[in-house]
């Protein structure tokens, strides 16, 4: 079986694990609508893994969780609607929108015109410092530790760190269990987290120090590092109209 089979496999065993928690987060947390992109969005997920999860790339970029305008429309970590089509050449699924969804957050697909700042952001810099989608994936891969969208009642995105911690214990430790699958099937050597959050469960689930390596099942050592997060909501993500943000991404794939 090649690589981007291994990771379809291991993400739908991720995903079967995230739908069995959704009604616990509903009930028993602020999350009023939670929803899973690998389960409605699977025909654009794989997509992504078997087009691109056998290219070769040893460095892992690891995001934290969808947000209502990228991956929960695509399918793909970080992918707005545009890169998703024009750079990562994901072709467009007609997709359901789960029955459970927020009625103000409905399900477009590849139609949705908004563009995720953080998603258009991340892919254009891959493509403009590697040069090709080819080239890029021949170097790097990415994945959200938690594939779930995470909505209160408003509307807002909510991340994993926010919600209570013995809820989401079980749910992180599937997520850090499809974590290590990806680290093993792609051979990764390097996981960048974007951002801190997302470091700090690279950290966790490679049972890595504040600082140094992790270890892979394997007993390989995976060295961890962290990115600055894209969002438009970090002052350092929009310091310098971006250009701040831009360096230290590519700071830290160089070094």
């Amino acid at each position: 079986m090649d690589i981007g089979a291994q990771l379809a496999e291991a993400a739908q065993r991720l995903s079967v694990m995230c739908d069995a928690a959704i009604p616990v987060l509903e009930k028993k947390t602020i999350v009023a609508h939670a929803t899973n992109p690998l389960n409605y969005a699977w025909p654009h997920h794989e997509q992504y893994l078997l087009k691109w999860g056998n290219r070769g790339g040893h460095t892992l970029l690891l995001g934290m969780n969808p947000g209502p305008w990228g991956m929960a429309q695509t399918g793909v970590p970080f992918g707005a609607t545009g890169v998703a089509q024009s750079f990562l050449q994901i072709e467009a699924r007609k997709l359901e929108t789960p029955s459970n969804a927020h009625p103000k957050r409905p399900i477009e697909g590849m139609a949705l015109e908004r563009q995720e700042v953080s998603g258009t952001r991340l892919w254009n810099l891959m493509q403009s410092h590697f040069g090709s989608v080819e080239e890029t994936f021949d170097n790097i891969f990415v994945v959200n530790h938690c594939p779930l969208l995470l909505l209160g009642e408003t509307g807002k995105n909510l991340t994993p760190n926010n919600l209570p911690a013995a809820i989401m214990a079980p749910i992180l430790k599937a997520c850090d269990e499809h974590l290590l699958d990806v680290i093993d099937i792609m051979g990764v050597t390097r996981v960048v987290g974007i951002g801190k959050y997302a470091e700090q469960r690279a950290r966790m689930a490679l049972g890595a120090e504040k600082s140094g390596p992790g270890t892979s099942r394997d007993g390989r050592s995976i060295r961890i590092d962290t990115c600055w997060h894209p969002s438009p909501a970090s002052p350092l993500a929009n310091r310098n109209d971006g250009a701040d943000w831009r360096m230290n991404v590519i700071t830290c794939l160089q070094n």
